[in-house]
């Protein structure tokens, strides 16, 4: 039990989210509008609609992550900041116009999403660790693919597609190495490491979920 527990406690972070959301992963490529996406048959309708629905979570996430900057457990993920709250406001309002937010309906799936984010923000907010991974290390790395799709299947600009331009950051490569690096340092803090695993899966499970409502909104 002891050499278990050993194990566990070096274990890396971001290996074992990576493993234990591996096949939420796949199902979250087939479900929804992300996978009209992929498959280079979603609209600009659509992926306007869940820019929109991504909003609120990363604004929660932003502002969680922010809240516990002090926080021995989040201050390394503070200290690499990859807000894409002001990228994202900026994109809708290319895409949808200055009035997205009243235009463009936020869904009850995003409003349990974000959610979710603020309840774990309570407390030491360790377990803001995995919806960090989730949706910034996914920004960097699949994120990357979605936006030369998005270039090619729906002609977006660059002034419509900031949500994934780290530019003004660093390179992304770089970035993608440092941000994994903060990850790490802040999982080998968290008291439970377990419970930040287990937080991979909720995230992708919602974000599984607002891909699916979003293609039901349009389909509706």
């Amino acid at each position: 039990m002891v050499v278990e527990a050993a194990k566990r406690g070096a274990e890396s972070v971001v290996t074992a989210l990576y493993v234990r959301t591996r096949q939420l992963h796949l199902e979250a490529e087939k479900s929804g509008i992300l996978s009209e996406i992929l498959h280079g048959t979603a609209g600009r309708d659509g992926y306007t609609l869940l820019l929109r629905n991504l909003h609120p979570a990363y604004r929660a996430i932003e502002a969680g992550i922010e809240r516990h900057r002090d926080n021995p457990i989040l201050a390394p993920l503070a200290a690499h900041p990859l807000a894409r709250t002001p990228a994202i406001e900026s994109d809708l309002a290319a895409l949808a116009g200055a009035d997205w937010h009243e235009r463009l309906p936020v869904l009850p799936a995003a409003e349990a999403y974000a959610q979710r984010i603020a309840e774990v923000s309570e407390g030491d907010g360790s377990r803001l660790i995995a919806h960090a991974y989730t949706r910034y290390l996914g920004d960097l790395n699949g994120g990357q693919i979605v936006r030369r799709l998005l270039e090619k299947t729906m002609q977006l600009s660059a002034g419509e597609l900031a949500h994934y331009d780290f530019s003004a950051i660093g390179d992304p490569a770089t970035l993608k190495t440092d941000y994994r690096e903060a990850l790490e340092r802040a999982g080998a803090a968290a008291p439970d490491a377990a419970a930040v695993i287990e937080e991979g899966a909720v995230a992708f499970t919602c974000n599984i979920a607002l891909s699916v409502a979003v293609q039901q909104h349009l389909d509706a």
